[in-house]
């Protein structure tokens, strides 16, 4: 379930009410008429069920909400509500396969910002995975691949090719390569430095290792694992399942690919460094495509899936008639009866197969 807090100026209050009621799966709404100071205006709360969310926060920006007022989304961990359950159960689909897309929006925007934080996440993990390639040492590779931030601005690229927002996909794009150039840059010069005082030398980087060679050796194995890695962590994001974003991060071999090409180059070795160019673009590639390709299919999966659940419509609660779906967004809306804007829903009574 998703917690809504409104912030409605007065003279749309009926609308946005009316809004929430003739969306299903909304329960426990709340109306605080001038409770709000800035911006001035009434206060509208109430639970909706995450696979209706993506249709409600659609229609409440139609009405000019989030420019006049103010839209916050919560996540609920417990509810222990009846109520809320028979929310849950009248809302088409299931939660966990619900894509809230202005969350991923806003989530993937502030993800591939190029920040300073961004890019010293970026620049220690290459140079930890610098030590990994240099002493053929998995444990620091994988420990690099987790410490890297480079999923988040792929993420905004993927969403931003779905959503057509082009603004979102240059900041993205502007993330990775800076991101990457400056990381690189920065750990050709720690290498020199690492070599200066004895703690790398070439021999190191070009003797046998069994543990990193596959870094500088693409092959189709390379782009397979960068497929699977982009459609997981594109559903991790999804499904608000961020534990597996670790699992993803060190599935891919963009960083430790990166900081073999760097420690290369400070070598002139430029077999390797091509080679482990070749694997970082591979993985880039790899993610990004899978990643665009799995929003896709959720967008037209889910489509079809709340448009006609099963095949049929829900039963709409006591008081309300089914009504005419929107053209804008899947859901389902209910019919408020003239007069009843405005008003609580009806308390409802047990279900009669459940009496007795």
């Amino acid at each position: 379930m998703l917690h809504l807090r409104l912030i409605v100026p007065a003279d749309r209050t009926e609308g946005v009410v009316r809004t929430i009621e003739e969306t299903v799966g909304t329960t426990h709404l709340v109306v605080l008429p001038g409770a709000a100071r800035d911006p001035a205006g009434d206060v509208v709360m109430c639970d909706v069920a995450r696979e209706a969310g993506d249709a409600l926060l659609g229609d409440l920006r139609e009405l000019g909400l989030d420019e006049a007022g103010s839209i916050a989304v919560e996540n609920i961990d417990l509810s222990l509500s009846k109520r809320a359950d028979q929310a849950e159960e009248e809302a088409p689909g299931e939660g966990a396969d619900a894509v809230l897309w202005e969350h991923l929006a806003d989530a993937t925007h502030e993800e591939s910002t190029l920040s300073v934080t961004y890019l010293a996440f970026l620049v220690i993990a290459t140079m930890i995975a610098a030590c990994g390639v240099v002493l053929d040492n998995a444990i620091l590779i994988v420990g690099a691949m987790a410490v890297g931030p480079e999923f988040g601005p792929l993420a905004g690229l993927c969403t931003a090719l779905v959503r057509r927002a082009p603004r979102l996909a240059a900041r993205s794009a502007i993330a990775l390569l800076v991101g990457f150039a400056a990381a690189m840059a920065l750990t050709t010069g720690f290498s020199i430095v690492m070599d200066a005082v004895g703690l790398f030398d070439r021999d190191m980087l070009e003797r046998a290792r069994p543990n990193t060679d596959f870094i500088w050796k693409p092959d189709m194995f390379s782009f397979v694992v960068a497929v699977l890695a982009g459609i997981a962590g594109t559903l991790s994001l999804t499904s608000a399942k961020s534990g597996a974003l670790v699992g993803v991060a060190i599935s891919v071999t963009t960083v430790p690919a990166a900081a073999n090409a760097a420690v290369a180059l400070g070598y002139g070795e430029i077999d390797q460094m091509w080679g482990s160019t070749e694997q970082l673009l591979l993985n880039l590639v790899g993610i990004v495509v899978a990643g665009t390709l799995t929003l896709v299919t959720q967008k037209v999966l889910w489509g079809r899936r709340v448009v006609s659940p099963g095949g049929s419509a829900p039963v709409p609660p006591p008081g309300r008639r089914p009504g005419p779906r929107s053209s804008s967004s899947p859901s389902y809306r209910w019919e408020v009866p003239p007069g009843e804007a405005g008003r609580p829903r009806p308390p409802q009574g047990p279900d009669p197969a459940d009496v007795g």
